[in-house]
C-alpha cells in the first residue's frame, strides 16, 4: 500500500494519513522491506477460504458477488435439522469479503455464514456515482438478506463501513430488520462524527478540515490512473503507512499487513473518491435505537486511529444494553489483530441470539 493507496482508509481517516505520509516524505526503513519478504508467502494463505460464487441482484440491476458457507444437516436421533441462524458479514471501505478470514476460519462448519463484496469492491460490479453512498449500501444489504436468507434468523456483523451499512439498513428497512435480525456486532465503526483530517493532526480546525479533505480527494480523483499507478501492490511506503495507521501494535505479523495491502490495492482510487463524501455527512446515532431490541456487541481497539474508541463509547451510550468490548492495544483492523477476542465475542453474540 503506497501513500496513495492508504487513501483507501478515508472513511476513518487513512486518506488523510496518506496525505500526511506524502507531505512529510516518509522514509521506508530496511526492516519493512525485510518484513515484506517474510510476510508475502504467509499472506497468500490469508483470504484463501472460498465457496461457490453466488450473484445477488440489487434494485438498480447491479450484481454483488456473494458466498455462503453452509453447515451440514445434523440429527438429534429422530430427525434431521438444518441451521436456522445465519451470520451475515459486511466488510469495510476498500476491503472485500476476504477480510473476514480469521472469523471464517474459526466458525466454518459451526455456523451458516454469508459473505459478500459491497458494490464497487472486490468481485462485485462497479456502481455508478449516484448509488455510491451509505444509504444504498443499506439497501444492498436488504437484497442480500432477502435473496440468501429468505427464512431463518440473522446475526449481522459489520466492520467499519460495513457497520455503517447495517445502520442504514435498519433505518431504511425496519420491518425486515425486526423480522429477521436477532443479533448485531458493530466492529471498529460509528454512526457518525467522523473527521478524517484529525488523523493528520488534532490541531487542524474541524471546519477547515471538513472543507479541505474532500477537495483534496476530488482533485486527486481527476487523475485516478496516476494515483492507482502509485498504489501498485508491493509498495514499501504503503506497507509502512498501513502498519502505522491500521494497526495498534508494532508487533503485528507482516503477513497481516501484506494481506491488507493486497486488498487495498484491488480497489481503484476513483471508487474511493466516490464513497468518500458519505463519511463526513454520516449522522445516524438516533437510528441505533433499533438495535436496542436485539443482543448487540460493540467492538473496537483502544488504539484505533480511524474510528476511535471514543466513537464506540458514544454508540454504547445510545445502546446501554449493548456489550462494549475494548480490545486493548488493537487498531482499526481489530478483526485481524485481536481476532481471538473478536471471535469469542461473536460466539457469545450468536449464542445469545440463538436463545
Amino acid at each position: 500500500m503506497s501513500a496513495g493507496r492508504s487513501l483507501a482508509y478515508a472513511a476513518g481517516g487513512l486518506g488523510a494519513a496518506a496525505l500526511a505520509a506524502l507531505a512529510t516524505g516518509v522514509v521506508v526503513e530496511r526492516r519493512v522491506v525485510r518484513s515484506r519478504r517474510v510476510g508475502a508467502a504467509e499472506a497468500d494463505r490469508l483470504g484463501a477460504l472460498h465457496s461457490d460464487p453466488i450473484a445477488v441482484t440489487c434494485e438498480d440491476g447491479l450484481l454483488l458477488h456473494a458466498e455462503i458457507d453452509e453447515v451440514a444437516p445434523y440429527t438429534d436421533g429422530t430427525r434431521s435439522h438444518r441451521a436456522t441462524l445465519t451470520i451475515v458479514f459486511v466488510h469495510g471501505y476498500a476491503l472485500n469479503l476476504d477480510c473476514w478470514h480469521f472469523q471464517r476460519e474459526a466458525f466454518r462448519g459451526k455456523h451458516r455464514m454469508v459473505f459478500y463484496d459491497q458494490r464497487s469492491h472486490g468481485r462485485s460490479d462497479r456502481s455508478d456515482r449516484e448509488h455510491a453512498n451509505i444509504d444504498q449500501l443499506g439497501d444492498d444489504l436488504a437484497r442480500v438478506i432477502a435473496q440468501l436468507v429468505p427464512r431463518g434468523d440473522v446475526v449481522l456483523v459489520g466492520h467499519s463501513m460495513g457497520g455503517m451499512s447495517m445502520i442504514a439498513f435498519a433505518e431504511r428497512h425496519p420491518e425486515m430488520f425486526a423480522e429477521h435480525v436477532k443479533g448485531v456486532a458493530l466492529i471498529s465503526t460509528t454512526a457518525g462524527g467522523l473527521y478524517p483530517h484529525r488523523v493528520i493532526s488534532r490541531w487542524i480546525p474541524d471546519r477547515l478540515g471538513q472543507v479541505v479533505a474532500p477537495r483534496v480527494i476530488a482533485a486527486l480523483a481527476k487523475a485516478p490512473e496516476l494515483v492507482d499507478s502509485a498504489r501498485r501492490s508491493g509498495s514499501n511506503i504503503g506497507f509502512l503507512v498501513g502498519d502505522l495507521f491500521a494497526f495498534g501494535s508494532k508487533d503485528v505479523p507482516a503477513a497481516q499487513v501484506e494481506f491488507l495491502d493486497e486488498m487495498l490495492a484491488s480497489t481503484s482510487f476513483d471508487v474511493l473518491a466516490e464513497f468518500f463524501p458519505s463519511f463526513s455527512r454520516l449522522d445516524k446515532f438516533e437510528q441505533l435505537a433499533t438495535f436496542g431490541e436485539v443482543p448487540t456487541a460493540i467492538i473496537c481497539g483502544t488504539k484505533d486511529k480511524l474510528t476511535s474508541i471514543g466513537l464506540s463509547r458514544k454508540m454504547a451510550v445510545h445502546l446501554p444494553e449493548a456489550k462494549l468490548v475494548e480490545c486493548e492495544g488493537a487498531g482499526h483492523m481489530v478483526i485481524f489483530e485481536a481476532h481471538d477476542q473478536v471471535n469469542a465475542t461473536l460466539q457469545d453474540l450468536v449464542t445469545a441470539a440463538s436463545r
